[in-house]
């Protein structure tokens, strides 16, 4: 006899239709073989299968058992074919009769006791079978909320596999799993850092305010102890944000990953990421066979910060230049290959020289100027291109810890970025950029256009810094988002001398 039914294996952070095909047939000799590409983990679960089917009250077929995973060429790599499996078993031994399985997609690893156990990835399943048209997706319990999230599809919970027999063989009825988006981002949007917490660095956070009004990627650079760190975790917390395509992206990443904490519907918050400086270039763009997402791709839609970026292995350092272009990465291999998303907004923090006390005026600096050549030159000349903003953090006087009153909260400050990025919005509502920081060289041209003293400005920097081509569009993007921080409709001398203020570091300078 022969069962059917449909689920889902992952490929990277998207899902593939599989076709789970079981048939029973009588033998004298019981066996039970499956097919279709699958990987030591899908191979496994036959195992698994049994014992959960013993568990659960069901007997074991004493019959030639073949298990197809179809399309055969696709490989198969995950726990979450355990349920179907197990629901084919039945269905081809006569042990059950699923009278609505038809049209809906099963997901889910059985534990030996029969009940279900949570898997990777089952937010871009769902999000599959509602573009395929499914009537609903039985997912483990663990899971429904995650799941839930998609429109347009019913989400049904289970806990074992007896559950799932009973639901679709139409002796047990159950609701639909719900979830209550706004209040998902009402309870969960909250962040304990806030920009009240640094005191002093009136540049530094300046630099930050532009950067999160204009995706701008942001380079800090000062003695250890000034508030490096302390400023990049507070980034997050002045964009503006997630909306609910930005956090359905993000979950859909970390939900792959197996990085959603149990329970959770969704990201509600921007990602903040911090690679150890140790991290191998598969670590941080992704990589394996088949290809991962790394830590820049977790970065979507949020902040990567990378601290002490010269202790970075420079060949690690280099692969971010397509991401930092393109907002995306792809991973490619000899078999297959994978585009993952990375829009995120860099931010890196060094000290100036190799001991770190080089610009303090408290401590004096015992290095070299060829070993500060040599630590400032593990940071590339077209990396350092793709960072739009080059900050210093100097030491903060003991009169502003102890004495200066507190700025501007995180909600303050955001709210200049919200109006910031509205005129953006409205300037690219027709051209499908949102931001400053992603302007086509076509659109540079449109919306940047210069007056004669503010040109001279930009072109006497040009040529005293040694200003690439990629540097001059910086310059631009980062004086537009300045203007817009102002109100202003064009930019104005002020805005590209601030904004060449802030390529400080560029290779013609500091080596």
């Amino acid at each position: 006899m022969l069962a059917k039914l449909f689920s889902y294996t992952l490929i990277g952070i998207d899902a593939a239709a599989v076709e789970v095909e079981v048939d029973a047939a009588f033998s004298s000799m019981p066996k039970t073989i499956l097919v279709g590409l699958a990987e030591a983990a899908v191979k496994e679960s036959t195992h698994r299968v049994e014992r959960a089917l013993v568990n659960s009250g069901y007997r074991r077929p004493g019959d030639r058992v073949v298990i197809n995973l179809a399309p055969a060429d696709l490989k198969k790599d995950a726990g979450g074919f355990d349920l179907p499996i197990a629901l084919g078993i039945l269905a081809a031994s006569g042990q059950v009769a699923l009278e609505r399985p038809g049209n809906f997609a099963v997901v889910g690893e059985l534990a030996l006791t029969g009940e279900t156990r949570p898997i990777k990835g089952v937010l871009s399943m769902v999000l599959k079978a509602a573009a395929e048209g499914r009537d609903g997706v039985l997912v483990p319990r663990a899971n429904a909320a995650e799941a839930a999230v998609v429109e347009g599809i019913d989400v049904y919970p289970v806990g074992s596999l007896a559950e799932a027999v009973g639901f679709l063989s139409g002796q047990l009825d159950m609701d639909p799993e719900s979830v209550d988006l706004d209040e998902i981002f009402s309870k969960c949007s909250h962040m304990e850092e806030d920009f009240v917490d640094v005191k002093g660095q009136d540049y530094a956070k300046r630099a930050l305010l532009i950067a999160a009004s204009g995706n701008h990627n942001c380079l800090m650079i000062g003695p250890p102890g000034t508030g490096k760190t302390l400023l990049a975790r507070r980034l997050p917390t002045i964009l503006p944000p997630l909306t609910p395509p930005e956090s359905l992206e993000t979950t859909r990443i970390y939900s792959a990953m197996g990085k959603l904490q149990p329970g959770q519907a969704l990201m509600a918050v921007r990602p903040f990421c911090t690679p150890h400086h140790s991290v191998s270039d598969a670590g941080l763009v992704g990589g394996g066979n088949p290809p991962q997402p790394g830590q820049i791709s977790m970065s979507h839609k949020g902040v990567l910060f990378l601290d002490e970026l010269p202790e970075f292995n420079r060949k690690t350092l280099e692969v971010l230049r397509q991401p930092l272009e393109e907002g995306r990465v792809t991973i490619s291999r000899a078999m297959n290959s994978a585009t993952f998303p990375a829009d995120f907004i860099l931010v890196a923090a060094m000290n100036p020289c190799p001991c770190g006390y080089r610009s303090d005026p408290r401590r004096s600096c015992s290095c070299t100027p060829p070993q500060v050549e040599k630590y400032l030159g593990r940071i590339s000349g077209p990396l350092l291109d793709r960072i739009d903003l080059h900050v210093e953090v100097p030491a903060v006087p003991f009169t502003q810890l102890a004495e200066m009153p507190p700025g501007e909260t995180s909600e303050q400050v955001r709210a200049r970025v919200l109006e910031a990025r509205e005129r953006q919005a409205h300037r690219f509502k027709d051209e499908g950029t949102l931001v400053n920081g992603r302007m086509t060289p076509r659109q540079l041209r449109r919306h940047c256009r210069l007056k004669p003293e503010a040109m001279s400005i930009l072109k006497a920097a040009m040529e005293e810094l040694g200003l690439s081509a990629r540097a001059h569009d910086k310059v631009l993007r980062v004086s537009r988002t300045i203007a817009d921080l102002e109100g202003a409709a064009e930019i104005q001398p002020q805005h590209i001398a601030e904004a060449v203020g802030y390529r400080s570091l560029d290779r013609s300078v500091w080596m």
